[in-house]
């Protein structure tokens, strides 16, 4: 199920919310210009309510809660209506507590190990983050010959200018970013420009 849904969003734009309304009004946009899933960050007092919010208005999209750091944040993420959750880090805590959550765990992993330490827990997708700072591309690369039936949704440090090279390596399903859904973005209102980025984001690229 996870896979799937890595698969067809491409791209997840990483939100941090500012309030519900807006955060509603940015969902309905990108779901307008094609992305089909979304990752919402548990970095505001409203992040909850906003999740809730979202899911009642676009019942068909698929709702990442993000920076989810213990079980507590995980059970209430769940109980707000996320499809799966999202962590910056793998820790003994939230692996406990992932198969009785009903709902898939990506978990941030930056080295080998922590990969291994995942596939002991059954898991086999993972966020790799911080992306470009621990390896970027290469660091996939490398990582695709031990594990190569594992895939990763790269977050942190990726862009316009960086994303496809990220798309176009055969463990990495979908990548995660914020370029399109930016504060300054959102704060302004700029639901054109948010639609475009947005619909470009998720576009095949044009054939050579």
């Amino acid at each position: 199920m996870l896979r799937s849904w890595l698969s067809r969003a491409r791209v997840l734009p990483v939100i941090a919310p500012l309030d519900t309304p807006s955060t509603v009004a940015l969902c309905r946009t990108l779901v307008e210009a094609g992305m089909t899933a979304v990752e919402i960050t548990l970095r505001h007092p409203d992040a909850l309510a906003a999740l809730a919010a979202v899911r009642e208005d676009q019942p068909q999209l698929c709702i990442a809660a993000g920076t989810v750091l213990d079980p507590d944040q995980a059970r209430a993420a769940v109980d707000a209506g996320a499809s799966f959750l999202v962590s910056p880090g793998l820790t003994d805590p939230l692996l406990a507590v992932a198969p009785d959550l009903g709902v898939p765990l990506l978990p941030g992993v930056a080295t080998a190990s922590e990969v291994m330490r995942g596939l002991d827990a059954g898991l086999d997708s993972f966020k790799l983050f911080p992306a470009t700072a621990v390896g970027g591309v290469s660091l996939l690369k490398a990582l695709a010959g031990p594990f190569p039936d594992v895939v990763f949704c790269p977050t942190g440090g990726l862009a316009p200018d960086n994303f496809r090279s990220f798309l176009a390596l055969p463990n990495v399903p979908c990548c995660g970013g914020s370029w399109m859904v930016s504060r300054t973005l959102i704060e302004g209102g700029n639901w054109d420009r948010i639609r475009a980025l947005a619909a470009e984001a998720v576009a095949e690229p044009a054939m050579a």
